[in-house]
C-alpha cells in the first residue's frame, strides 16, 4: 500500500508514470510527483496497478521541548480553525505538516515565547469558505471555555476568504467580551520566505499582551511591507484584494489601532471596553440569504426566498432594484417590487445593502427607493452586506420576527455609524 512520499511506479491502461505518491482527498484520483517536478493526477478507473519503489525515508521533526510558565506574562491561546497559518510544506513529497501543539507553534514562531505564555487547541481544520453558521457556534463556545480557564487573550487563525464574516458573527454571538479575541490569518503559507503569517501572529500577539482591549478585532497587515499591521473593526472590514497581503481594509470605518515591528501600539480609534456579564448567544437562523441585484434581475430570482425568514439585497445606487417601469420594455421590473411586497408579507425580513460597499442607503431620493421602502424594505443604513446577513441571521435566532425587525438597523456592535466618514482615499 503506498504512502505519502513514497516513490511509485503506476501503470494504467496507456501509459506507466514513476513519481512521489502524494497525499490528496479522498476523490476518483490520485496524485503522484513526476521527476521533472510537475504534478499530475489519475482517475484511479484507468490504474491497473501502483507498486512501492522506495518507501518514503524523510525524516521526522524532532519533537519540540516542553514550555515553560513565565507567570509574569499573559497566557494567550491560539484557537486553530484552518492549517495555513501553522503549517509548512514538503516540497519534495508535496505532503503538509500540520502544527497545533503549543510548543509546535513556538517552535514555528520562536519570538512568540518572548511575548506570552502559549496555549493552542484546534476547533477544526477546514477552508474558510466550507464553513456554515455552525462553525461559529463552535467557535464561540471555544472561546467561552478557555475564557473561564483564565486565558488573558485569544488568537483565532482562519482561512482570510470569510473571515469578514466570521468577525461579525463572533461579534454578535459574544456580548461583553472580557478579552480580546484577535481571528488572524494568512495570506501565504508560513513556510514561504513572504508568509504575512509570523508578522501578523507576534503584532496580535504584542496587542493583546500590551493593551487593555477587549473584544473582536482582525489583525491583518497594512501595506505589502514587513513593517505594520492593523486592529480592523469585526462588522466594518472586509477583504478587498484576492492575494495582497494588506488585503483587509474597513469599511465605511477607521482601524482600531496600527502596531509596527518594535510593538509600538498607534490608537486610531479606540473603544470603549464593554462592560457586563459574558453573554454568549450562538444560535442563527438557517433559512437567510444575501443576493445581488443586477441588470435583468427577475421576480422569479426573489421568489426562490419565498420560505426564507430574512433576506438581505445588495442593492444598486443608493439602495434600489430594478422596480419600475418608463416604456412596456421595463414592465417586467414591476414584477420585481410585488414579489419583496409578497416577501414582505409572507413574513421575510427584507434589507437592503448596497453594492458600492463604501457610503449609505438613501431609499428616500429616487422613486424607485420608495416604492421599496413602501413595499417594506427596510434600509440597512451603513452596514457591509456580508454583515446584515450575519446580524439578521443572528437576531433571527436569537429575537422574535419583529424584534428582530426593529433591531436590524440599530447599531449594537458598531455595524452601524451614525455618519458615514468622508475620505479623500477611500481605499487607501
Amino acid at each position: 500500500m503506498a504512502s505519502a512520499g513514497d516513490k511509485v511506479k503506476v501503470t494504467t491502461k496507456d501509459k506507466v508514470y514513476e513519481g512521489i505518491f502524494l497525499p490528496h482527498e479522498q476523490s476518483d484520483n490520485i496524485l503522484i510527483k513526476l521527476e521533472n517536478g510537475y504534478n499530475i493526477g489519475i482517475e484511479k478507473s484507468k490504474v491497473k496497478s501502483i507498486k512501492v519503489l522506495e518507501k518514503n525515508k524523510s525524516p521526522k521533526s524532532p519533537k519540540p521541548e516542553k514550555q515553560k510558565t513565565d507567570k509574569k506574562k499573559p497566557t494567550i491561546t491560539i484557537l486553530h480553525t484552518g492549517g495555513t497559518i501553522a503549517s509548512k510544506v514538503d516540497y519534495e513529497t508535496g505532503g503538509v505538516e500540520t502544527r497545533y501543539e503549543p510548543e509546535e507553534i513556538v517552535q514555528m514562531f520562536p519570538e512568540l515565547k518572548k511575548v506570552a505564555n502559549i496555549k493552542s487547541s484546534l476547533i477544526s481544520n477546514m477552508f474558510s469558505e466550507n464553513m456554515r453558521f455552525h462553525h461559529y457556534g463552535l467557535m464561540a463556545k471555544a472561546i467561552e471555555k478557555e475564557i473561564k480557564a483564565g486565558a488573558d487573550g485569544i488568537i483565532l487563525t482562519h482561512g482570510t476568504d470569510t473571515m469578514h464574516y466570521t468577525s461579525s458573527a463572533l461579534a454578535f454571538m459574544l456580548e461583553n467580551l472580557p478579552i480580546p479575541v484577535l481571528i488572524v490569518g494568512s495570506q501565504r503559507s508560513s513556510d514561504r520566505g513572504s508568509s504575512d503569517a509570523p508578522f501578523n501572529l507576534l503584532a496580535a500577539s504584542r496587542f493583546i499582551a500590551t493593551t487593555n482591549f477587549k473584544g473582536v478585532a482582525i489583525c491583518m497587515h497594512k501595506s505589502s511591507n514587513d513593517d505594520m499591521c492593523t486592529i480592523l473593526p469585526p462588522c466594518k472590514s472586509r477583504k478587498m484584494h484576492s492575494s495582497r497581503r494588506d488585503a483587509f481594509k474597513p469599511i465605511n470605518a477607521d482601524p482600531i489601532a496600527d502596531i509596527d515591528a518594535s510593538g509600538k501600539i498607534t490608537w486610531i480609534k479606540k473603544p470603549s471596553n464593554p462592560k457586563g456579564k459574558l453573554v454568549v448567544k450562538t444560535k442563527m437562523e438557517e433559512k437567510v440569504a444575501l443576493v445581488k441585484a443586477h441588470p435583468n434581475f427577475s421576480s422569479e430570482q426573489l421568489e426562490l426566498y419565498k420560505k426564507y425568514k430574512g433576506l438581505v439585497i445588495e442593492g444598486t445606487g443608493l439602495g434600489h432594484i430594478p422596480a419600475t417601469a418608463t416604456n412596456a420594455k421595463e414592465h417586467p421590473n414591476l414584477k420585481n417590487l410585488e414579489a419583496v411586497r409578497k416577501l414582505v408579507a409572507g413574513g421575510c425580513i427584507v434589507v437592503m445593502t448596497l453594492q458600492t460597499l463604501f457610503g449609505r442607503v438613501q431609499m428616500n431620493v429616487y422613486a424607485p427607493g420608495r416604492e421599496l421602502l413602501k413595499a417594506g424594505i427596510i434600509s440597512g443604513e451603513d452596514m457591509l452586506p456580508e454583515t446584515a446577513f450575519i446580524k439578521l441571521a443572528w437576531l433571527l435566532g436569537n429575537h422574535k420576527k419583529d424584534e428582530a425587525a426593529k433591531l436590524i438597523n440599530q447599531n449594537l456592535r458598531g455595524e452601524i455609524a451614525d455618519r458615514t466618514l468622508y475620505k479623500e482615499e477611500f481605499l487607501d
